[in-house]
C-alpha cells in the first residue's frame, strides 16, 4: 500500500500540488501536516508511520517536505526500514523498495557521515589549536572566586537567605546554590569557616 504524506511550512502555502502529485502515484491513503520545517513534532508523520504496516511505502512529493536535514532524513528512512516500511520520494526519483533506489539512498547516507566528520575533525582542530594559544573552551563561570568568597561572607549571616544573595550577586538562586552544594550549610561546615 503507497501512503502518502504532505507538508506545508506555512499557513500561506497550499498543499494542492503535493496532494494532487502523491494521489497520481497511487497513494491510497494521505496524511497532511502544517508544521515549519524545523519543528521536529510532526504528528502527522507519526500517525503515518503508526498506520503503516510492513511492505507499506511512505511516499512524498520531495525530500524537504520529509525532513529539514540529511541527518533528519536518514534517522526517518530508518525508522521506516526497522518497521519494514519502503520510502519514496517523487521528485528526487528515490524508491528504497528498489535495489537501485536503496543504492542511491544509502550513497546520500554516506555522504552525509562524511560530512559530518569532517566537521567533527575541524572542531577538534579548532580547539586544539585554541587550546594551544592558551583559550579555553566553553562558557565562563557565572560566579568568581571572589564572588563565592563574597557569597559565603554574606552567608554566614543567619539573616540573609540564598536568595538574596543570589540577588546581590546578580545570579539566579540555582546558579548560587550549583556553586554552593548544600547551600548554607556548605559555608558554614566548609572551606573558609
Amino acid at each position: 500500500m503507497l501512503v502518502g504524506y504532505a507538508r506545508v511550512s506555512t499557513q500561506d502555502q497550499k498543499p494542492e500540488l503535493q496532494l494532487d502529485a502523491l494521489h497520481a502515484v497511487g497513494c491510497e491513503k494521505v496524511f497532511e501536516e502544517k508544521a515549519s520545517g524545523a519543528q521536529r513534532d510532526r504528528p502527522q508523520l507519526t500517525a503515518a508511520i503508526e498506520y503503516m504496516r510492513a511492505g507499506d511505502t511512505l511516499v512524498v512529493w520531495k525530500l524537504d517536505r520529509l525532513a529539514r536535514s540529511i541527518k533528519q532524513l536518514i534517522e526517518t528512512v530508518e525508522t521506516l526500514e526497522g518497521r519494514g516500511i519502503g520510502f519514496r520520494s517523487i521528485t528526487e526519483a528515490i524508491d528504497t523498495t528498489t535495489s537501485g533506489g536503496r543504492l542511491v539512498f544509502h550513497i546520500f547516507a554516506a555522504l552525509a557521515e562524511f560530512e559530518r566528520s569532517i566537521i567533527r575533525e575541524r572542531t577538534m582542530a579548532g580547539l586544539a589549536s585554541a587550546k594551544a594559544r592558551g583559550r579555553l573552551g566553553g562558557r565562563p563561570p557565572a560566579l568568581s572566586a571572589e564572588d563565592l568568597a563574597h557569597a559565603r561572607a554574606l552567608l554566614r549571616d543567619p539573616e540573609i537567605t540564598m536568595e538574596q544573595v543570589a540577588k546581590r550577586l546578580g545570579v539566579v538562586p540555582s546558579t548560587l546554590y550549583r556553586h554552593l552544594p548544600g547551600g548554607r550549610s556548605a559555608v558554614e561546615d566548609g572551606p573558609g569557616t
